[in-house]
């Protein structure tokens, strides 16, 4: 999953959200210097990467890619599947998803000088450049993968994936409608960062 939809499965607190992030940013950093709620957050990350990646239908999501973009698919669909879960806002949660953006951004500045030197410019792009509100839109979310594959600094056919997800569009929004409540449910049962 990708930086929303990792806020969206944290607790309402700072540290959490700063933590359910760090796992993405943790490599070379010291973890256990962080508070414990923050510790948990990252536990919490590093279960939502891997349900999500060993899930059937994230598996049958990333099959239908071609050989040239399908070592790009997980990248991708975490960043589709943000739009996914924003644009279904309603069904998954009851406050409006303005107010749910605006609180994501107020966290996580409120963090900002405790995180990692290689989080804080990532975290200052997602809050000062309205990320989320790009993924609200599907020409927003495409225009946000086309730039991350972009970045791959080996040669590749990456770019093609916009294309791809969108003659796969269908399947991949039932495959995301099947996944997240079955993932948000587990999370929920082994409810890590409460135990």
């Amino acid at each position: 999953m990708n930086y929303f939809a990792h806020l969206y499965l944290a607790q309402p607190t700072n540290d959490s959200f700063m933590g359910n992030l760090l796992g993405d940013f943790r490599k070379g950093e010291d973890t256990n210097l962080y508070s414990p709620a923050v510790q948990a957050g990252v536990q919490n990350h590093l279960l939502v990467d891997r349900l999500t990646d060993n899930h059937p239908a994230v598996r049958s999501g990333r099959a239908l890619f071609s050989r040239d973009t399908r070592r790009f698919s997980g990248v991708a669909l975490d960043v589709l599947f943000d739009h996914y879960l924003i644009s279904e806002w309603q069904h998954y949660h009851t406050e409006d998803f303005d107010s749910f953006k605006a609180q994501c951004y107020r966290r996580l500045s409120l963090r900002l000088q405790a995180m990692p030197p290689s989080m804080q410019p990532v975290m200052t792009s997602v809050i000062e450049r309205d990320w989320f509100g790009h993924y609200a839109t599907y020409d927003g979310t495409l225009q946000a993968i086309e730039n991350l594959a972009r970045r791959v600094r080996f040669p590749n056919q990456f770019a093609r994936i916009t294309q791809e997800i969108a003659h796969h569009d269908k399947e991949l929004r039932e495959g995301f409608r099947v996944f997240f409540p079955q993932l948000v449910e587990e999370v929920k049962r082994r409810n890590i960062e409460n135990g």
